[in-house]
């Protein structure tokens, strides 16, 4: 089965993994959704996607037809839910396939709205993340 699509070609697949605490998902949306005043992330919340590894998800879109392939999303997994950040984990679906890298709520739209529109790639963003592998913006930002 294909993944979801994005509701539109300007927010990111934020797929919610951890099914352990509604409130968690909760303040992880609503700290998503603070970080801008656009929308940039379209959030899909299915028991089948429980615990999912990226290794699954690749698999998932290698079989899709080309035309519903998923680019890159970021999964609302335990870490992104128990921390204070909420730093979701991007992962790359296309030109580094399983390719990750954490993104605290503060950095996604930046991350979400340049991936989204291919004004940068995954890897600028995945390049430029600290030794913990989490995005918080590049040198000077």
């Amino acid at each position: 089965m294909p993944l979801p699509q994005p509701d539109d070609d300007l927010t990111s697949l934020v797929l919610r993994t951890d099914f352990g605490d509604d409130e968690a998902w909760d303040a992880l949306r609503t700290a998503l959704d603070a970080a801008d005043e656009y929308t940039h992330a379209t959030y899909v919340s299915d028991l089948r996607f429980a615990g999912v590894s990226v290794r699954t998800l690749l698999d998932e879109e290698a079989a899709a037809d080309e035309d519903d392939r998923v680019i890159h999303l970021f999964l609302a997994d335990p870490t992104a839910m128990e921390g204070p950040e909420h730093p979701l984990l991007a992962v790359d679906l296309a030109d580094e396939p399983g390719r990750t890298f954490r993104v605290p709520a503060r950095w996604f739209p930046d991350v979400s709205a340049n991936l989204s529109i291919a004004n940068m790639d995954f890897a600028e963003f995945a390049d430029a993340a600290d030794r913990s592998g989490t995005f918080r913006g590049f040198d000077g930002d």
